[in-house]
């Protein structure tokens, strides 16, 4: 058995060297396997939808660290998305030894992750499919100093909050309502993700995520290392946006186009959680692009 796994197939736990991750599974055993990274503050169930189109395929969704069922990383230390690019790089070579995926499939942050991942080692991704995602987010470098301190100035508070209990909830139902009214999703997605994200404490429910994902990071990529990275990507790749999904992305794909290699795109109905809300169009997209 590739990893841990309980009596109903569908949640799995694998050990690496620095950390336990947990995650869906969903296909049967033999077929190939697509491994899938979510978004931020998202977690594996995100996938749920989608796998019931990928007939073909076992699908193995991990939660992030500091996300669903994985444990958080360790310390109280800044978190940065580079240490997601190490986390992927640990899980690549754990799975290399037993069943490869022949695809990363990822979204937003997952996306972002795994487009990075696959520019810097080509030779340890076959495909990428990216939805609502494409390259590390840049900015100029007249920001980093303001960043630094803005970011610094958060870990403090976090830090000094560090003894104070943890906000409890009534119910479920009170935060999956307040997901999706900040955000717009649907709320039967919303109770999907919302769920896996808590844990019931006493008589009402709080966060089991790890606060630190909410915190801004101390340093972020200008456009001239995004370039340098990306440049050359071999990989070949699928693009999925939505058509109410992020703008930028539309608007980045001239540059993109001079970065990958091999790089196909698809514009379908939905949001940025089109693989949710039209997972049988973005399932689609897939089937034709892997099969």
């Amino acid at each position: 058995m590739l990893w841990e796994q309980d009596s109903n197939g569908h949640d799995i736990q694998i050990q690496l060297p620095h950390i336990r991750l947990s995650g869906r599974l969903w296909g049967e055993e033999g077929k190939p396997l697509l491994l899938a990274l979510h978004g931020w503050l998202d977690n594996a169930n995100s996938f749920e939808p989608l796998s019931t189109y990928l007939n073909e395929f076992q699908v193995l969704a991990i939660d992030w660290p500091g996300h669903g069922y994985s444990e958080h990383h360790r310390g109280h230390y800044p978190l940065h998305w580079v240490d997601y690019i190490f986390d992927l790089d640990m899980l690549m070579t754990y799975l290399a030894d037993k069943q490869a995926p022949i695809a990363i499939l990822g979204h937003s942050l997952g996306g972002i992750v795994a487009s990075a991942y696959a520019a810097a080692f080509p030779d340890k991704a076959k495909k990428l499919i990216l939805i609502e995602a494409l390259a590390p987010i840049f900015e100029p470098v007249t920001e980093s100093k303001a960043r630094l301190r803005k970011s610094f100035r958060s870990y403090q508070r976090y830090l000094a909050a560090q003894d104070k209990p943890l906000s409890v909830y009534d119910s479920f139902q009170v935060v999956i309502n307040a997901r999706h009214k900040l955000t717009g999703l649907d709320l039967p997605w919303c109770e999907l993700l919302t769920k896996r994200n808590m844990e019931v404490n006493g008589t009402g429910v709080s966060w089991r995520s790890d606060p630190r994902l909410r915190l801004d990071s101390p340093t972020r990529l200008n456009f001239e290392q995004v370039d340098a990275l990306m440049q050359g990507h071999p990989c070949p790749t699928l693009l999925i946006t939505g058509s109410e999904g992020y703008k930028q992305l539309q608007t980045a794909l001239p540059t993109a186009k001079k970065w990958f290699q091999d790089l196909s795109t698809i514009h379908l109905s939905g949001d940025h959680h089109l693989h949710m809300g039209n997972a049988r169009g973005v399932a689609d997209a897939i089937n034709a692009f892997l099969l």
